[in-house]
């Protein structure tokens, strides 16, 4: 079995009523995590009971069961025990076989002191003094539901607590550091509709009596999803009422929506093996928008969703040491290397595509026969391809595996030829590559949704296509010559889009008077930049449909806009051409900055944008890589703010 950092002293096994037999040997392989139990004959096969009695480290390494330094109020430097088990660290707590796919119920009683609070992933059954020690208690948690050991979660320190019950019955409290309890409101508020949200949502109801979310001193993640006890950093949970910013309680809100999501797709249902993680992780990063969205719709959350997560993904998709969202694990020592964007944010923009794909009703039908048929148990990439396919009669597994098992995405050439009513479009689609135009000797190809609207109705698709060859040829039936045309509505299709000279031009009038809306605008200038970097088309192409840009209100566009320009100008900064550039960016951003002004008005949101791009900090989970999706922290971030960065 797993086993590190752990040294046993005895260790026995009795047979289902038959006599205990005493292990003879322990035999550590270290490299390994792994313990070999020997007893002195053969144990008979069946059920039985296996005892063992050993010896850990409360580690100060941030994983397994480790300790937490924090300050009281009075300037007192005390300790916690907490648990970061994700991806396999069960191991060092107790010894187990520690992999997502073996299952067990789990009994939990933990000997703390008296006037500490503890906690595990199930509600407390029994609180009595430890016959011992009068200092101490014997706190008892009621049995779990068949889980992974990574799930499993205790917590022994001192905190405080705001608690409130959903509308469906679940006891929901949110532990802060004692004195700020008041500081735990606002993710009291966004757990209590977003547990209601989830279950509506999936028709399949919150399986604990409880929810528990509770800041941690130390954490190297951002929040870790444990079943019933969801534990974050502070500054992903802790929100003061009177001075923290819209972009702090935006960020709480999705790190909130994301962990609890977890609680049903990947703790009622967790994946095989470490291979399916991406799914875990992208199908959360992509539903915690859909959950802020239906709390919060004056976030505005989906444009921040193309400037946080999928442009930051088509960056790094389109360089040449990019990988497949699904990546192989053989070790368990590897899971670290995928915690990466393009886990979360490629693998949530796909999972949006997929949604937009399939239409919300047949994706909920779907997402509750999956629920349904492996609740408790475990499942791969492609059960969930096959009940939403069951669901939706399309070809999801055809579609999704050209986008999940190989790396990169097209860039779709798009040209249109009027022919009387009629629009005649010719679309080919080709590897999008940063380093240039691509010339590799296969020819990769993706199986594409592609949506079209038109100036008619720019919020509604006229058209609706499955781009399954390299090129394509389609007939949009009475479109006026004078009608624009844009492909991509809502930027949902993870592509980027290259107009002909006669399209863009005729998309510069519909961006300057924002009859195209903020997430499209935002999606255009985005993909016209890169392919300006990549030398695909000329910068004098962009910065002609950037002067459109004088009368955007929208600040996530201007925070992606105000990035991409901050590119260039640094890239003419030694030029005979900066003193223009600069001409040029002033002339772009004045009639913005004469109407905001400098001085706050009453009624307007509290972000900042600064300079020439934002910065936001935090670190939604674990703690590594450059750039922060879930699992890691840490990016200087161009665009809205990533919001799982943290530095």
């Amino acid at each position: 079995m797993n086993c590190a950092d752990i040294d046993i002293i005895t260790a026995s096994y009795a047979p289902e009523g038959d006599e205990e037999v005493h292990a003879t040997g322990f035999n550590y392989q270290n490299e390994d995590e792994k313990v070999t139990l020997s007893f002195p004959s053969t144990l008979q096969k069946g059920t039985g009971t296996l005892k063992i009695d050993f010896v850990g480290e409360l580690n100060d390494k941030m994983k397994g069961f480790y300790r937490s330094k924090y300050t009281t109020p009075s300037g007192d430097t005390r300790y916690a025990a907490v648990t970061q088990f994700e991806a396999t660290d069960a191991r060092r707590a107790f010894p187990c076989w520690d992999e997502p796919a073996i299952k067990a119920t789990f009994d939990i009683s933990l000997v703390v002191p008296k006037d500490r609070v503890a906690l595990s992933n199930m509600n407390v059954v029994e609180r009595r003094p430890y016959p011992d020690d009068e200092s101490l208690v014997e706190v008892k948690f009621a049995r779990s539901p068949v889980m992974s050991t990574y799930l499993v979660a205790f917590v022994v320190g001192e905190y405080d607590f705001v608690e409130a019950r959903s509308t469906d019955g679940v006891l929901v409290r949110v532990y802060t550091p004692v004195g700020k309890a008041e500081q735990g409101k606002f993710t009291l508020e966004v757990a209590a509709k977003t547990l209601p949200f989830y279950k509506d949502y999936f028709n399949v109801p919150y399986p604990l009596p409880k929810i528990d979310l509770i800041a941690i001193a130390d954490f190297a993640a951002g929040a870790m999803e444990n079943w019933g006890l969801v534990t974050y950093r502070e500054t992903a949970l802790l929100i003061d009422p009177k001075n923290s910013c819209s972009s702090s309680r935006q960020w709480v809100a999705l790190v909130v929506g994301h962990e609890l999501a977890h609680q049903w797709f990947g703790n009622l249902v967790t994946m095989e093996w470490w291979t399916h993680l991406w799914l875990n992780e992208g199908f959360a990063s992509w539903i915690e928008y859909l959950c802020v969205d239906h709390c919060f719709p004056e976030y505005d959350i989906w444009t921040q969703f193309v400037s946080a997560d999928y442009t930051r993904a088509q960056e790094l998709d389109a360089l040449d040491n990019s990988h497949p969202i699904e990546v192989s694990v053989g070790h368990p020592s590897e899971v670290d290397e995928i915690f990466d964007a393009i886990s979360y944010s490629k693998g949530a923009s796909v999972i949006r595509m997929l949604h937009d794909y399939i239409g919300d009703e047949d994706f909920r039908k779907g997402m509750n026969l999956y629920l349904t048929k492996f609740q408790q148990r475990n499942a791969a990439t492609e059960d969930l391809w096959e009940s939403l396919e069951k669901a939706s009669g399309k070809p999801i597994a055809a579609v999704m595996n050209t986008w999940t098992k190989q790396m990169g995405f097209p860039l779709i050439y798009v040209e249109a030829e009027q022919q009387e009513d009629d629009k005649v479009l010719k679309l080919v689609q080709k590897k999008f590559c940063a380093s240039g135009p691509y010339t590799g000797e296969d020819f990769p190809m993706w199986m594409v949704p592609i949506s079209v609207c038109t100036s008619e109705e720019p919020t509604c698709a006229k058209m609706q296509i499955l781009m399954d060859k390299p090129e394509l040829t389609v007939v949009l039936k009475d479109t006026k010559p004078e009608q624009w045309v844009k492909l991509n509505l809502g930027t949902v299709g993870f592509y980027r889009t290259q107009y002909s000279p006669a399209m863009l031009d005729s998309l510069i009038p519909a961006i300057k008077d924002l009859s195209l809306p903020p997430v499209d605008r935002l999606g255009l200038q985005n993909d016209l930049f890169s392919l300006a970097r990549a030398g695909i088309i000329s910068t004098v192409e962009v910065l002609k449909v950037m002067e459109a840009f004088v009368n955007e209100p929208n600040y996530t566009v201007w925070s992606d806009l105000s990035c991409n320009l901050g590119i260039l100008a640094t890239l003419l900064s030694h030029t005979d051409f900066y003193e223009d550039i600069q001409v040029f960016i002033r002339d772009v951003f004045s009639p913005i900055g004469e109407r905001l002004g400098w001085d706050p008005k009453p009624g307007e949101g509290r972000k900042v944008l600064l300079g020439m791009g934002a910065f936001r900090g935090g670190g939604k989970k674990k703690g590594q890589g450059v750039w922060g999706g879930e699992k890691r922290a840490g990016r200087l971030s161009c665009g809205v703010g990533d919001k799982r960065s943290g530095i």
